[in-house]
């Protein structure tokens, strides 16, 4: 009789519910009935089962279909990626090319020696024609060498690339960042995808074509980031009026603002200004020792044509001084790295543009609660200032329209 009643327990219908919840969890009950004639303690059974989580490592796109954030850190991921690809590739051509520097120097200037001691010694050796020769076509390479070098400017080149290595690592290192600690969205992906085409654009891999002008006719920074699209003015209900700043809020101060907006104007007249200035007297410096070293190499070549030619005894010596001078000069030019001093005063230049116009970026956000917080933004500000944040009051007062820019003595950075 006892098997008989437990066999209608199981037997019974039963009836359940279940409810789902959202995604992830959902709860699900079961009841089973009793019969009357079977004695328990408890008038009915449930059971109570927690939905099953997915298994993690599973990627959020299987449990969501592919949802607009996943695609977004799928291709935040992948600009990170090419970004650290972009890194190596500029950090292995740029030792090449510093290598082409040290290379093409010293071949040149071998080359250029080489011919000198031959044009000396040409109007007293037996096989003078031979030796006469000799140093007419070694003086003619060095000439066709000394313009092509004089063009590409291999320390310039390998300056771009070293400063295109650090930023792109950098970019890298923010996007990785931004996927580890915030929600990815398609406006994070867009502002990635403009920052990787302004690197690609200010620092190219190619020789040729491509290559950027190394001896341009007007000094600009360098500029390697894209421009800020001016911000859409919104209503709000909350925050200072515009053009002033809270007593408090997000870190803003009025004092900090001032200070945001003196910091900016001795940018401009003193820390960019003088890079700019000293770039032109080195681009002017470069331009005269690229013009003067295959000028010199090659009037050595046209003076050796006449040694030994009748009463010519000049030319023997025309030619020895003309390669001296020329190995002199490209000694200077590229012994020097002229090239790449000129390039690190245009990043320098540039490195000081970005600073104003993050600040004027952030200045001219309104509401003072979309912008970053005040005391974080005053420390990266004086980190890239080499200051300390303490350093930054003395810049409040610059921003007086009654202080003239013939005023300003100190400059804003330090740290170049």
């Amino acid at each position: 009789m006892a098997a008989l009643q437990a066999q209608r327990l199981f037997l019974a219908p039963s009836s359940s519910s279940c409810t789902t919840r959202p995604r992830q969890q959902a709860r699900c009950r079961a009841a089973v009935r009793v019969p009357a004639g079977l004695h328990t303690s408890q008038d009915n059974l449930s059971l109570k089962l927690d939905w099953i989580e997915p298994a993690r490592g599973v990627p959020s796109a299987s449990v969501d279909g592919g949802s607009p954030s996943s695609v977004s850190v799928e291709k935040l991921r992948a600009i990170a990626e090419a970004a650290a690809d972009r890194a190596e590739m500029h950090d292995i051509i740029g030792r090449q090319r510093d290598n082409w520097n040290h290379l093409l120097l010293h071949s040149t200037n071998s080359l250029t020696l080489a011919a000198s001691a031959m044009a000396a010694l040409a109007p007293a050796a037996p096989n003078m024609v031979a030796l006469k020769a000799s140093a007419g076509v070694l003086l003619a390479t060095a000439a066709v060498t000394m313009a092509a070098v004089n063009k590409i400017q291999p320390s310039q080149l390998a300056e771009e690339q070293r400063n295109a290595t650090r930023l792109w690592r950098e970019l890298e290192r923010g996007v990785r960042a931004q996927l580890a600690h915030t929600v990815v969205t398609k406006a994070d992906v867009e502002d990635a995808m403009d920052r990787v085409l302004a690197l690609d654009a200010a620092y190219p891999l190619p020789l040729l074509p491509g290559m950027l002008e190394k001896f341009p006719k007007a000094v600009q920074p360098a500029r390697w980031w894209p421009k800020k699209k001016p911000a859409v003015q919104k209503s709000r209900s909350f925050g200072p009026r515009r053009g002033s700043a809270p007593s408090s809020g997000n870190g803003w101060t009025q004092e900090l603002e001032e200070e945001m907006r003196g910091i900016v104007r001795v940018i401009k007249a003193k820390d960019e200004q003088e890079f700019l200035s000293v770039g032109k007297l080195v681009l002017g410096l470069n331009k005269g020792l690229a013009l003067a070293g295959p000028a010199l190499a090659g009037t050595a070549a046209l003076a050796t044509l006449f040694i030994g030619s009748g009463e010519s005894s000049w030319a023997s010596g025309a030619a020895v001084l003309g390669g001296a001078l020329a190995a002199a000069v490209n000694t200077m030019e590229h012994g020097g790295q002229l090239g790449m001093v000129f390039e690190l005063l245009r990043n320098c230049a540039g490195f000081y543009r970005k600073i104003q116009e993050d600040i004027e970026a952030a200045l001219a956000e309104p509401d003072v609660e979309r912008r970053e917080g005040g005391e974080v933004f005053a420390t990266k500000i004086a980190l890239k200032l080499g200051r300390s944040v303490s350093d930054l009051k003395q810049f409040g007062k610059m921003a007086s329209p009654s202080v003239r820019e013939e005023d300003i003595k100190d400059f804003a950075g330090k740290l170049f």
